[in-house]
C-alpha cells in the first residue's frame, strides 16, 4: 500500500513516542522534501520506515501554495503522482482539496481508530487525552465522541 503523510499526524505520534503505529499499519509512508524539512525542525531524527520522495511537477504545488502550505501542497501532489491509496492530512481545508481531487484522506484520528480496531492500542480514549496533553492535538468535542463512539469507548 502507498500511503503519503503531511506533517502533523508524524509530529504528533514522534511527540507521544507512539509513531510505531504507523509502520504497524503501513510499513512504509512517504513524504515529500517540504514535510521533510518540516519535521526535521522538531524531530533530526526521523524513524527509518519514513522515506522522502521527491515531487516529479513543481508546478503542481505553485498552484497550491496560494491555498496551503508547502508541506499540504507537496503531499497533494505526491500522493496523485504516486497514485497513494490513502493520504494522512489533519488539515480541514487541506482534506476537502484532497477529496475533491478523488484522494482517499485518513487523519491521525482515523490512523488511531484503525490501530485500535487491529488491537495495537487497547483504549482510542486514552491515546487522544496523550495527544492533547502532551501535543497539543486539539479534537473537538463533537468529533471526540463520535471517535469514542467508532471505537466503542462512549
Amino acid at each position: 500500500m502507498i500511503v503519503v503523510s503531511d506533517t502533523s499526524p508524524i509530529t504528533s505520534l514522534l511527540q507521544i513516542d507512539r509513531a510505531e503505529l504507523l509502520t504497524r499499519i503501513y510499513s512504509e509512508v512517504l513524504i515529500p522534501p517540504a514535510v521533510r524539512h518540516e519535521l526535521v525542525v522538531f524531530h533530526p531524527v526521523r524513524p527509518a520506515f519514513i522515506r522522502t520522495v521527491p515531487i516529479v511537477n513543481p508546478s503542481e504545488c505553485e498552484k497550491l501554495l496560494e491555498l496551503m502550505d508547502a508541506g499540504e501542497a507537496e503531499a497533494i501532489v505526491l500522493a496523485k503522482e504516486l497514485g497513494a491509496e490513502e493520504l494522512l492530512m489533519d488539515d480541514a481545508a487541506g482534506r476537502r482539496l484532497a477529496q475533491k481531487q478523488g484522494l482517499n484522506v485518513i487523519g491521525l484520528l482515523g490512523v488511531i481508530l484503525e490501530s485500535k480496531g487491529r488491537g495495537f492500542v487497547p483504549s482510542v480514549r486514552d491515546l487522544m487525552d496523550e495527544l492533547e496533553s502532551r501535543a497539543g492535538f486539539y479534537v473537538s468535542e463533537p468529533v471526540r465522541n463520535l471517535i469514542l463512539r467508532e471505537a466503542g469507548e462512549l
